[in-house]
């Protein structure tokens, strides 16, 4: 794992008008490392991740990638640089799941000349290392919402990019898909050396499977480290307002 930042935040705050989402959030994530960002609903997460990505101008603040204001990368240069997996989507029309798969490698692909022989491996090489390959001439609306999500991680995958962010991976996930997703990115995270941030609410989740995680609550970070030192007892209660008991972590997680 490198230890220089392959992507940080420095004081971004984010408004909607009157109303600030994001307070001063400051997060800075090296080469290599898995990091889960989790938070009460409204707590700011997923509008720091896409500012993080480039999608969204923060009011005051800066996003660096790679060393430099993002806003100052190429969008080119960005999208090879960093493959965002969205909230599951659906499709309006018919399209077979390598197609989708395929649309990972639109930043690699030169203008006009469609995919090159060496995008058809990378997008085989996806779909086998997702484990959809069998799905390849399915239409991704017949999908189950697991195999969809599935799909999604395989775009980003034939993307071939550093870094891998993901918006609630495993909303709306039977707990087996649940789990194979998580080991999945956990897989891509140690053999491949991609950098994985992740917006989760599932606490238990996100501490099995993440060793580091930022702490979210009304706009700013106010926790983040190992589950050991953010998940604790006074956190979970005075963050998401709840009984810590009802919230089960790995042992030695809180």
């Amino acid at each position: 794992m490198s230890v220089e930042p392959i992507i940080e935040a420095h004081d971004v705050t984010i408004a909607y008008g009157d109303r600030r989402v994001v307070n001063t959030a400051t997060l800075s994530i090296a080469g290599g490392e898995r990091v889960a960002l989790v938070g009460p609903n409204g707590a700011g997460k997923s509008s720091l991740l896409r500012a993080m990505t480039g999608v969204l101008r923060p009011t005051s603040g800066e996003i660096r990638l790679c060393g430099a204001p993002i806003a100052t990368v190429h969008r080119a240069v960005v999208a090879r640089t960093i493959a965002v997996v969205p909230e599951l989507v659906q499709l309006p029309f018919e399209m077979p799941v390598h197609e989708v798969v395929a649309l990972g490698r639109l930043p690699h692909e030169p203008p006009f000349t469609g995919l090159r022989p060496a995008d058809h491996v990378a997008v085989t090489g996806a779909m086998e290392r997702v484990g959809i390959a069998h799905l390849a001439q399915r239409d991704v609306r017949e999908l189950s919402m697991g195999e969809r999500q599935l799909v999604f991680i395989a775009v980003a995958v034939a993307q071939s990019a550093p870094i891998l962010v993901l918006d609630e991976p495993t909303a709306h996930l039977d707990i087996r898909h649940q789990v194979d997703v998580m080991e999945l990115l956990s897989d891509l995270n140690r053999r491949d050396g991609t950098t994985v941030v992740a917006v989760l609410h599932d606490l238990a989740l996100a501490a099995h499977f993440f060793p580091r995680i930022a702490v979210m609550s009304e706009g700013r970070i106010v926790a983040d480290g190992p589950p050991s030192a953010t998940l604790g007892a006074d956190r979970i209660r005075s963050v998401f307002g709840v009984d810590p008991a009802l919230v089960r972590l790995p042992v030695g997680a809180a």
